[in-house]
């Protein structure tokens, strides 16, 4: 084994260190057994493939302290699920390392196939509410950001007056975000899926009034309308991003296309609205 491919499997049995510590620290602070129980066997596994390694390279070497905190730190704030995932996904040696000592050890290129397989079939069996209820959080943030960049580009152009536009705003955003929890209410209802109406009208609800605030703000601190649309649309692109991004890692979907879809059509519908705002100033002559 040369010293390049040497210092990459030294890398990489610090990361099964690593993960190792990492679960174990995230099994003695979840709530559920099962969710324990999994996370206690995934890390002795983890354990064993560093041991794997370490008969490989004939050297001890430590975990990464600051990782774990790191990741710890990311599974309490965003989800156990969300930050085991993000985890994963990084996980591994190259593949010009397998490569590389296929040759003079036959099997461990299986080996660590099969215990990544064995993983993601583990982590799949983590079943957390957050993300029970995503889908409605996902409504929330959709018909917020679609529905209100709209109209306040329509509102900015219709009314030129930040107090109007920021008020005007407000009270359709959170007309809107009570029509959608309603909305997301009865249609639980009708088809619960093991799922509770009050919980997902709660999600779509609380999703759509945080992403009206978001936007809003820019037309109470700014004194240019123009510029506090920019900062509000912006801030849509922000929302977008953020959500995209969990959604794609906590579900194992494309992020590239998710994110293209949810931006396009937010920002078409606002360069539409904007259009439509200037022809209601001129054919109903509003002088504010």
């Amino acid at each position: 084994m040369n010293d390049v491919i040497k210092q990459k499997v030294l890398s990489a049995q610090s990361n099964e260190l690593t993960e190792a510590l990492i679960y174990q620290q995230l099994a003695a602070i979840v709530r559920w057994p099962e969710h324990r129980e999994i996370l206690l066997r995934i890390s002795r596994e983890e354990e064993a493939h560093a041991l794997v390694l370490k008969g490989l390279t004939g050297q001890e070497i430590a975990a990464d302290k600051w990782r774990v905190l790191w990741y710890v730190t990311i599974s309490r704030v965003f989800g156990l699920n969300f930050g085991l995932r993000l985890m994963e996904s990084q996980e591994g040696l190259a593949q010009e390392v397998y490569e590389a000592l296929k040759a003079e050890h036959p099997g461990i290129e299986q080996l660590f196939k099969d215990e990544q397989s064995h993983e993601k079939e583990l982590l799949n069996m983590i079943d957390e509410e957050r993300l029970k209820y995503i889908g409605a959080v996902v409504l929330g943030l959709n018909d917020a950001l679609v529905e209100l960049t709209g109209a306040l580009a329509g509102f900015t152009l219709a009314l030129q007056d930040m107090k109007l536009i920021a008020i005007a705003g407000t009270i359709t955003g959170i007309a809107a975000s009570l029509s959608m929890a309603s909305s997301s209410y009865l249609s639980v209802k009708q088809d619960p899926d093991g799922k509770d109406p009050f919980k997902s009208a709660l999600y779509t609800g609380l999703a759509y009034v945080a992403t009206v605030l978001f936007l809003i703000w820019p037309y109470l601190f700014f004194s240019n309308m123009f510029f506090a649309l920019g900062v509000a649309l912006a801030n849509a692109v922000v929302i977008i991003l953020v959500a995209t991004f969990y959604i794609s890692v906590a579900k194992g979907v494309s992020f590239r296309k998710r994110f293209l879809e949810m931006a396009g059509l937010s920002l078409s519908v606002a360069a539409i609205n904007f259009g439509i705002g200037l022809l209601v100033r001129k054919a109903f002559g509003i002088d504010v």
